[in-house]
C-alpha cells in the first residue's frame, strides 16, 4: 500500500509543495557554500613545511627541497617531510637535493 495520495489533484500539490521544499534546500546549500568559501579565503594560508620531497610523476622520489622552493613538485607531486626524513633520503637514500635551494647545505649534508 502507498503512502501517497490517491488522486491527481493531491498528488500535484504534494509534487509542487517537494519542489518548493527542494529549491529551498537547494537555496540553503549555496548559501552555506559561500559562507564556508568566504572563511576559507579570509584564513592565512597554511606555512611552508621545513622540508619537501618533490615526486615524479609515477610518485617515485625526485629531490628534497628547503620548504617553499619554487622548483619543487606542485600539489601531488610534493609532500612534506620532517628534518629526519630529509636527512635520511639525502644520506642513506642517495636522493639529490634541488640545486637551486641547496635543502643538502641547510642539513649540513654536502658530498
Amino acid at each position: 500500500m502507498s503512502d501517497l495520495p490517491p488522486d491527481l489533484p493531491r498528488l500535484r500539490t504534494l509534487e509542487t509543495w517537494l519542489v518548493v521544499s527542494l529549491d529551498r534546500v537547494r537555496e540553503r546549500i549555496a548559501a552555506e557554500e559561500a559562507r564556508q568559501a568566504e572563511l576559507a579565503a579570509r584564513r592565512p594560508p597554511a606555512p611552508a613545511p621545513d622540508w619537501e620531497l618533490e615526486l615524479d610523476l609515477g610518485q617515485r622520489p625526485v629531490a628534497v627541497h628547503v620548504g617553499g622552493c619554487g622548483m619543487g613538485g606542485k600539489g601531488l607531486r610534493s609532500r612534506a617531510i620532517t628534518r629526519n626524513d630529509a636527512l635520511r633520503l639525502l644520506g642513506v637514500d642517495r636522493l639529490e637535493a634541488c640545486p637551486y635551494c641547496r635543502a643538502d647545505a641547510d642539513l649540513g649534508v654536502l658530498d
